[in-house]
């Protein structure tokens, strides 16, 4: 790759890293004051009508948007055909959310899922064109844009939803948050982003994007079905509040997970999509992206898995204090993430789709054995959160085969990269675990357990100088150079 394209590609990880960190943090504030001002009931309304609202919202994109950026040659008509498809389906999508809401209230026994679900709802509309307008950006590696409209749209809706929940709108807050996210970041985008629809439709190049995109939708479909299952088992089985501590067992993890992981592999569908043809070189981009990633996010679970008590007692206040087995859960299955979206991104920028689609039949399948088992055999809401850990550790092994022929990347030598990262994250673990021990309140707990491991893991990484560390380290001195010489560029190319 080319001096001038690892600087595009690290000053775009940094942005979208900017944003994700920013959105994210803002996010989690937002999160954490919302959490001591509901009741964990509020948050089981919230997850099960999320859970329709995001099978839905997988029909709007239709797998077309990572159509638009994994296609070398894109035009207006096809960005406008999409968009005019996506409002078309997102129509479709919100009249059987409004006539089938009576039925979800019926199952769930609470005749209020009835107005909130067709109130949510409504962040179809706005999303079909946020997609697209999210793939001219990814296309333009323009993720500055994105940065600004994001944390714009998260900070507006964060005083929204605060402001409801004082104002003692219980779960509404919730509900307002999240449609005045999508409504502000879609009007954001419009002034940021250069591009509009036009008048344009071809069914022609919509069934060429869609011969790639369909794949992405029944997978996308699989995925968000899947995903939600625990949590409709959950909270149709037990108790409220059991929905709404493994709500909130999943907030940390995943908004980290998100902030480090998410950037990343947001930034390497296009990398690796422009680089599709030269696989060595692919190989070579996926590596570091597998190394670097899992060395960010290997620490950061388990140091979190590690101040779990102390941290949720602090901010969410000792109600919430049963979410944190879940958390523990959360942590273990979002550790392995990097490894399954960096294979996925691979596979997908390769165009091949297809195999994508048999990879997720084949997840979702013995998934949905080792969810029957936990839910049958043994009945336990932690058993239940659990067998997504063992689902997601064969995972690892299953995304990752398709490569070894495409790429040549063995899943033993995803291993091996991943050794390193392993070991240093299991003596920090040792080393924050050894501090947890003290007799301390739960700030200074915090503090000196955070104090301890980011210490240990740094310093064993000047010590060790594994090869993620020094990737990373490669990536922060790209972008610190200023100017690059014309005749420099021109050799690199």
């Amino acid at each position: 790759m080319s001096e001038r394209k690892k600087r595009t590609a690290g000053q775009s990880f940094l942005f979208k890293f900017t944003e994700n960190a920013g959105t994210k943090g803002i996010a989690l504030v937002v999160g954490i004051v919302l959490a001591r001002l509901l009741s964990p009931a509020d948050y089981w309304t919230l997850t099960l009508i999320t859970v329709f609202v995001n099978i839905s919202t997988v029909f709007v994109q239709s797998g077309l948007n990572t159509a638009l950026i994994q296609r070398l040659e894109v035009d207006e008509t096809d960005l406008s055909s999409v968009f005019y498809l996506s409002l078309g389906i997102s129509c479709g999508c919100y009249a059987l959310l409004y006539f089938g809401a009576p039925l979800v209230a019926g199952i769930y026994g609470d005749t209020q899922l009835i107005i909130l679900i067709r109130v949510l709802a409504l962040v179809l509309f706005p999303g079909a064109l946020n997609s697209v307008q999210q793939a001219v950006v990814a296309r333009k590696m323009a993720f500055h844009k994105l940065m600004k409209a994001n944390l714009l749209a998260t900070a507006i809706s964060g005083v929204v939803g605060v402001s409801m929940a004082y104002a003692g709108l219980g779960v509404w807050a919730l509900i307002g948050q999240q449609l005045v996210n999508q409504f502000a970041l879609c009007v954001i985008l419009l002034f940021t982003v250069e591009w509009r629809p036009r008048l344009l439709f071809s069914w022609n190049k919509v069934k060429g994007l869609f011969s790639f995109g369909w794949k992405l939708l029944v997978s996308g479909l699989i995925e968000t079905i899947y995903n939600n299952l625990r949590s409709l088992i959950i909270g149709k089985r037990y108790q409220k509040e059991e929905l709404g501590f493994y709500n909130r067992g999943k907030l940390f993890p995943e908004l980290l997970t998100n902030i480090v992981d998410g950037s990343i592999q947001s930034v390497m569908l296009p990398v690796f999509s422009s680089e599709q043809e030269n696989r060595p070189l692919l190989k070579s981009i996926m590596r570091r992206t597998v190394m670097v990633s899992s060395y960010l996010v290997f620490p950061l679970m388990a140091g979190l898995a590690l101040v779990a008590r102390p941290m949720v007692s602090l901010l969410l206040t000792d109600k919430w204090l049963p979410c944190v087995p879940f958390l523990w859960i959360c942590c273990a299955d979002f550790a392995f993430y990097p490894v399954h979206t960096s294979n996925l991104q691979a596979i997908n920028a390769v165009g091949r789709s297809d195999v994508f689609l048999r990879l997720e039949i084949i997840k979702k399948a013995y998934g949905l054995v080792i969810l029957a088992i936990s839910v049958f055999c043994f009945d336990n809401v932690l058993i239940i959160a659990a067998g997504s850990v063992l689902s997601t550790l064969i995972a690892t092994f299953v995304n990752a085969s398709p490569n070894k022929k495409l790429l040549g990347y063995r899943y033993g030598e995803q291993v091996r990269d991943l050794l390193p990262s392993l070991g240093m994250t299991l003596v920090m673990g040792i080393a924050v675990w050894a501090a947890g021990r003290l007799p301390l309140g739960n700030l200074p707990l915090l503090l000196v357990q955070t104090a301890v491991g980011v210490l240990t893991y740094a310093g064993l990484s000047l010590w060790w100088k594994p090869e993620a560390f020094l990737s990373l380290r490669d990536m922060i001195q790209t972008l610190r150079r200023k100017t690059v010489s014309p005749k420099r560029e021109e050799n690199n190319e």
